[in-house]
């Protein structure tokens, strides 16, 4: 790492925000750390292979004005408010490292006297409960590590608009999306965001040893981040998936400890057509092209685990598709019965 560089928006856009961050990921050079500040106002983001008519309360989240968004990485669906700041740490690969990038975040935050930790899957946490959640992408040669922070966020919105399923709320020992996560301004009741990200750019530089340099100004990379946030905009990304009709379709459901997964599927002449796959894990390339390694597939056991370990290439995607495949081949008696939520379509 020889340069560190920072870029905070004062756009509130989620799709022109959603746009800018992977532009400055196509733009990254290697031996470079991009550490991006951005807000969203009233928007709830959905990770990229989630439902999002399950996930959201969209006609309330509208009728306030807000904007539904949903993102590249995986995981779960989050609420942006101005009280929320959101991070993004972009790299090529050879400098992509998820806990020196973390320990910024706890550094920053610690030092604002939040006794913060690492907990579950990419959560940081203070005395149990949550005030950020991370996701991570890749595309070729480069990375991007991004989550939130809450620091005033209205807790009546959020509690409002995210619709979690009871399965992950059992599994982290909550009854509401509400009583899990916590303020930063709980522990530091004078926090802004403005001094938030001060304590950010002061942790960026400590870690890495490095200073931190505004970026510049590009007029090229203006012109990218408005054509890709139509695209971030467009309905067919936000909505897209259509769940398969008729008399054969087969619904399989589970929450595994990457993530939960619902599957939707019409066996005919003894393969899998018309899949789709709805999921919070954080695996969202492998996870997105699950339908389509699936698609015409033969309903054997050794077809179906072989679709779907020709593209698991680390321990964690085979332990995925390990998992994917035992579901699919569950006998049909040990099937769990569908809850409304779980066939809302997309």
């Amino acid at each position: 790492m020889n340069q560190l560089l920072y870029l905070k928006t004062t756009c509130t856009d989620p799709y022109r925000n959603l746009a800018l961050e992977k532009v400055l990921m196509d733009q990254v050079q290697p031996g470079q750390c991009i550490l991006y500040l951005w807000q969203n106002a009233n928007t709830v983001v959905i990770g990229r292979n989630q439902c999002a008519q399950a996930e959201c309360r969209i006609e309330a989240l509208e009728a306030a004005g807000g904007h539904l968004a949903r993102r590249l990485s995986g995981g779960g669906a989050v609420y942006h408010d101005l009280g929320n700041l959101n991070f993004t740490f972009l790299v090529r690969r050879a400098d992509y490292d998820v806990t020196r990038q973390t320990d910024v975040i706890l550094q920053a935050v610690r030092a604002l006297g939040v006794p913060a930790v690492r907990t579950g899957r990419n959560d940081l946490a203070a005395d149990g409960q949550k005030f950020s959640g991370h996701a991570y992408y890749r595309s070729g040669d480069t990375c991007y590590h991004h989550g939130t922070l809450m620091v005033k966020v209205s807790m009546d919105k959020l509690g409002l608009y995210l619709n979690p399923s009871p399965d992950k709320l059992r599994t982290k020992g909550v009854a509401s999306v509400r009583s899990r996560v916590v303020n930063l301004t709980h522990y530091c009741p004078d926090l802004t965001i403005d001094r938030l990200c001060d304590q950010l750019l002061e942790a960026f530089s400590r870690q890495y040893k490095l200073p931190v340099q505004p970026m510049p100004e590009d007029p090229q990379r203006d012109a990218a981040v408005e054509a890709l946030a139509r695209q971030f905009a467009d309905p067919s990304w936000l909505y897209g998936r259509v769940l398969p009709t008729g008399d054969g379709v087969w619904r399989r459901q589970e929450r595994f400890g990457w993530g939960g997964v619902t599957l939707h599927y019409n066996l005919k002449d003894g393969a899998l057509h018309q899949v789709t796959l709805h999921s919070d894990g954080l695996e969202a390339d492998y996870l997105a092209g699950v339908p389509a390694l699936l698609e015409g597939c033969p309903g054997t056991p050794q077809a179906i685990h072989q679709a779907l370990n020709s593209t698991a290439d680390t321990p964690v995607l085979r332990q995925v598709a390990q998992d994917l495949a035992g579901l699919i081949l569950l006998p049909a008696s040990e099937e769990k019965e569908a809850s409304p939520r779980d066939m809302i379509s997309q």
